[in-house]
């Protein structure tokens, strides 16, 4: 018996239960035995292949990316969006190799730093083609000023040059593209080292959870964010906000994972963990690009609801929920869990009007993003609804 094959297990005897439906009910819906369930139920049987699964989640009437988020690979059947083609060939190049053994003149610090700046806010604002552009001529900028300065200007510029690895690793975990996020982050984490900053450090753990969350890699997830909370204590401790903010995030990094992996109780203790770090901040703050605070919180709030199957939980906490003054990558990230909530309760129509809405927000996000691109699928095998607008919809996804 596998932790996942456990933990299928109970999301299945959660959302079965939620049905009204016994063991012997169930098994019949299916055409299976009720001994059958019971040793899926239980993780003693594991289930691999799509038409089962699919049969499960018309029965339990949830999308299949509901019961099984890791299965629709959306990758190969979309093209690559063109920001993560770029910027996977932007890391592909031995950049640091060539500033090593060659000399070049580079811009100033001051330019530099700004332009690191510059990329961060496309990040935040769902901008990912403009961050790509701006990396291709940037990273070979950074990595020949940081190996021709010294001192602290040299720190100044590996700061900055992990800054930039850290941008390269959020586009990239949100184009599903984990390979070239974890050597983003990777690097980000090295750059950090040489700058001498410590909590720049803890970003790249942070970022390090999100690229393992996105291929299922739960128990790194653990071992990360729990390994960084430990080194932040005294930080913390101390009031340090950003140290606290980084914590925070770190926490609701634990959260989601837990929650994935059916743990309700790990899910909002880590919540409530995260919560009283944000009570302790008092507002919303954006320290080492996690935007963290109470408002924030409540959208995680949102996000383990609808991985528990308590889309009536989620829909509440979200609507609630004022994230104006969040970022557009950040409003658009509550509308997509909105938009899995409504189609758990099969409203095709409101599900279809939460991703609209969040692609006008952030197109190049959703266009791009892989849990958009299985949820609309699995949103065709769901009755009822506009089915014109539905259509619309995955016109404008390329799907």
């Amino acid at each position: 018996m596998t932790d996942e094959a456990k933990a299928f297990g109970q999301k299945v005897a959660l959302l079965r239960k939620r049905r009204g439906l016994s063991q012997r009910e169930f098994a019949a819906l299916i055409s299976r035995s009720e001994a059958w369930v019971s040793q899926v139920e239980r993780g003693a049987r594991r289930i691999d292949r799509m038409s089962v699964l699919e049969s499960l989640a018309n029965a339990l009437g949830v999308p299949l990316s509901e019961i099984a988020p890791e299965k629709p690979v959306v990758a190969a059947q979309h093209e690559r969006p063109a920001p993560a083609v770029d910027l996977t060939l932007a890391l592909s190049s031995s950049t640091a190799l060539a500033a090593v053994f060659g000399e070049r003149a580079s811009s100033g610090m001051t330019e530099l730093t700004e332009a690191t700046e510059q990329a961060w806010s496309f990040v935040h604002a769902a901008e990912y083609q403009r961050v790509s552009d701006l990396m291709v001529q940037l990273l070979p900028e950074l990595e020949f000023a940081a190996r021709s300065a010294e001192g602290d200007t040299q720190r100044a510029i590996y700061a900055a040059l992990a800054r930039a690895y850290h941008a390269c690793a959020s586009v990239l975990t949100k184009l599903g593209e984990p390979a070239g996020a974890w050597v983003s982050a990777d690097r980000a984490i090295a750059a950090a080292e040489r700058s001498g900053d410590a909590l720049l450090m803890a970003e790249g753990a942070f970022r390090l959870t999100l690229v393992f969350q996105g291929s299922r890699q739960f128990a790194q997830v653990v071992s990360t964010a729990s390994t960084a909370i430990r080194a932040l204590a005294g930080k913390v401790e101390t009031g340090d906000p950003a140290a606290i903010s980084l914590a925070g995030a770190l926490h609701l990094q634990l959260a989601v994972a837990a929650a994935r992996r059916n743990e309700h109780q790990v899910a909002y203790d880590e919540l409530a963990a995260a919560d009283d770090l944000a009570e302790r901040l008092g507002f919303d703050r954006n320290d080492y690009g996690t935007e963290f605070g109470p408002t924030n919180v409540k959208l995680h709030y949102a996000s383990v609801a609808v991985e528990l199957g308590d889309a009536g939980r989620a829909i509440q906490v979200g609507e609630e929920l004022d994230a104006s003054d969040l970022s557009p990558e950040r409003r658009a990230r509550l509308l997509v869990e909105l938009a899995r909530a409504h189609a758990q309760r099969r409203d095709v129509d409101r599900a279809v009007a939460c991703i609209d809405e969040a692609f006008s927000i952030a197109p190049e996000q959703i266009s791009g993003h892989p849990v958009v691109h299985a949820l609309v699928r699995d949103l065709q095998h769901v009755g009822g609804g506009n089915r014109a607008a539905l259509t619309a919809l995955m016109g404008r996804l390329g799907i």
